[in-house]
């Protein structure tokens, strides 16, 4: 089954999150702790994705161009929205605000390399291992991201799915026109590209800055489309 990788780790990130829950009654001094020691963990994690870099300008360039759409757009407006209908909807019943859980724990899970990578290798060799093992990892990571953030953590597992299984369906037709160094090269990019947003995702959480993250995702399509561009003048 050419989603059982993507279908795998919405549903690692869905069942981590609903035992998370359990454990909202933890003491808020507790869950702050947690949360600082989260945002450390994103932080060096985000830095280790920048490391990865093969060019700094097309990084810089991806941001800016992808924060510009993504403010002309209003997508994080546009996902608190979604988040605040939830809200609505289903009360607040289970602790943490639901909005920026599910922006917050969206971000975490779709941006970075095993994504990216691990759709690609499930569409275009049927490998779903990366996939697997990122599954595990979002499983604990939204186990404790719950205690703090509440439901909201536990519907990222939507998006999540629908973001890799779209990349997962769109792979193979990647494969017709990228050439293998190029893809890895691309791959590497988005790794750098998402570094950075992981890293604003962050400081957020450590309360040192208020990014607009969900603005920035555009960053990460548009580094992928300028290393395309870019291999027809090399």
């Amino acid at each position: 089954m050419i989603l059982l990788g993507a279908l795998v780790n919405g549903l690692a990130i869905i069942i981590g999150g609903s035992l998370g829950l359990i454990f909202t009654f933890i003491p808020e001094h507790v869950k702050d702790s947690i949360l600082k020691a989260q945002g450390l963990v994103i932080i060096a994690l985000g830095i280790q994705m920048i490391s990865s870099s093969t060019d700094v300008i097309v990084t810089l360039l991806s941001l800016i161009v992808g924060v510009t759409i993504g403010e002309y757009l209003k997508l994080e407006d546009k996902l608190n929205g979604i988040g605040h209908w939830l809200e609505f909807k289903l009360g607040d019943k289970n602790a943490g605000n639901i909005s920026q859980g599910l922006v917050s724990g969206t971000m975490i899970f779709i941006i970075g390399a095993m994504s990216i990578v691990g759709s690609l290798d499930a569409g275009m060799r049927g490998d779903n291992t990366v996939l697997y093992t990122k599954s595990f990892m979002d499983f604990f990571i939204a186990l404790v991201m719950t205690t703090t953030y509440g439901l909201g953590v536990i519907i990222a597992g939507i998006p999540t799915f629908l973001y890799e299984g779209l990349i997962t369906l769109g792979a193979k037709g990647f494969a017709h026109f990228i050439p293998e160094d190029v893809l890895k090269t691309m791959t590497k990019q988005v790794s750098a590209t998402g570094g950075v947003i992981i890293f604003a995702i962050g400081l957020n959480m450590m309360n040192i800055t208020k990014t607009r993250v969900g603005n920035m995702i555009p960053a990460i399509f548009v580094a992928m489309l300028v290393i395309y561009i870019m291999s027809f003048f090399r």
